[in-house]
């Protein structure tokens, strides 16, 4: 297995010389910052260890204009498809684009060969889903056909080459109109060779109650788009407790569920690409979690000295600091985490993967995917 973990006394020297990688490959795919330290517990990605077969897979991953070019250019030979959050509208059925121009992007992608999406949310001016816009559009044809009339345009204009639909908070009594909106947006789509796909919230059961899954229908919307993303992330979050962002076990149940309304060919399983540091002790309705990626996480540990745990059952590293007198727990993804979630596409037989988001460059997360995946390219 390439994946190896820190022990005490370690250094990359004697790692580099037990593991028979070059030193320099050994801290380039870690991206291991000079003086070239290591919290124990850390996982580090060892190249040409694996043996298995590489299987197709469909690539995508969500990134805001604001996005670092260095980052995008280190990220685009990865992928499938970039989706570009994100296009709102408004009660109208006119088009908001985002706050920075993404015609860059777009360009990038294509020099790539890679298929630049563009991602429809009904974010209001608050920067909030607001699911009166959802409720307003579904129920409405005419501002449907309106909607979609200007989707095209701007694809045709901007160069696009699919639609992804992120609508979030349906509402319970518009379920069955947002899976017609959908498929109809499909049907339009489709016909001038653009794909659809419908990201949805992360559901375990049919009739599963709450805000985020009551108007989401996983097997109208399965039918409905040309490919469906799943949510498998956000158990831990900004104001909830400290836990993990997608505990393998929670993401399992939902790709079980998925698979019983679903194609497996149609289903992209969505991973994180993020972690929280909550301060503690946790108080709802008062804790709030700052958000941080793997490679400043895994600095935090190496600063305050202290082991990276690693959580059996949800698959995901952890470990607790002191800072100012307050004590900190940090969850994150790592490659052991994340191979889990590779190990599940294989078994599961998913057809792709979506991140949520791109916008920070952790390499051996790539690294890691080529060796047990071939990524499909779009072409266009």
């Amino acid at each position: 297995m390439g994946i190896y973990v820190v022990k005490e006394g370690d250094n990359v020297d004697q790692i580099a010389l037990q593991t028979g990688v070059p030193v320099r490959i050994l801290i380039y795919d870690n991206q291991i910052a000079y003086p070239y330290r290591l919290a124990v517990g850390q996982a580090l990605f060892i190249r040409g260890w694996m043996t298995q077969e590489r299987t197709p897979l469909y690539v995508s991953g969500y990134a805001y204009p604001y996005i670092s070019n260095e980052v995008l250019k280190n990220t685009l030979p990865w992928l499938t498809a970039i989706y570009i959050f994100s296009y709102g509208f408004t009660m109208e059925g006119e088009l908001v684009p985002p706050s920075k121009n993404e015609d860059w992007m777009i360009a990038s992608a294509r020099l790539m060969g890679v298929r630049p999406v563009l991602v429809l949310t009904p974010l209001g001016t608050d920067g909030h889903f607001n699911n009166n816009l959802v409720n307003v559009l579904v129920q409405n044809r005419s501002m449907q056909q309106k909607l979609l009339w200007a989707l095209g345009s701007v694809m045709e204009e901007k160069g696009y080459g699919g639609l992804d639909i992120d609508f979030e908070y349906v509402q319970a009594t518009d379920r069955e109109a947002f899976a017609e909106f959908v498929e109809f947006a499909t049907q339009v789509m489709n016909l001038f060779g653009y794909p659809v796909s419908v990201a949805l919230a992360p559901k375990t059961s049919r009739d599963q109650p709450g805000l985020l899954y009551e108007g989401v229908d996983y097997k109208l919307l399965g039918a409905a788009a040309n490919r469906a993303m799943l949510m498998t992330y956000e158990w831990g979050y900004t104001y909830g407790p400290p836990m993990a962002v997608a505990p393998i076990h929670m993401v399992r149940r939902v790709v079980e569920y998925a698979l019983s309304e679903i194609p497996g060919e149609k289903i992209s399983l969505g991973i994180p690409n993020y972690g929280y540091d909550w301060p503690l002790p946790y108080v709802k309705g008062t804790t709030k979690a700052q958000t941080l990626g793997t490679l400043e996480a895994i600095q935090l540990a190496i600063d305050h000295g202290v082991e990276i745990q690693f959580d059996e059952t949800a698959k995901s590293p952890w470990f607790r600091y002191w800072q100012y007198g307050i004590q900190h727990e940090v969850w994150f993804e790592d490659v052991r985490s994340l191979k889990a979630k590779f190990d599940l596409v294989k078994e599961t037989g998913l057809s792709g993967v979506g991140y949520w988001q791109l916008m920070r460059y952790f390499r051996a997360n790539w690294l890691l995917l080529e060796e047990m995946f071939v990524t499909e390219r779009a072409g266009s």
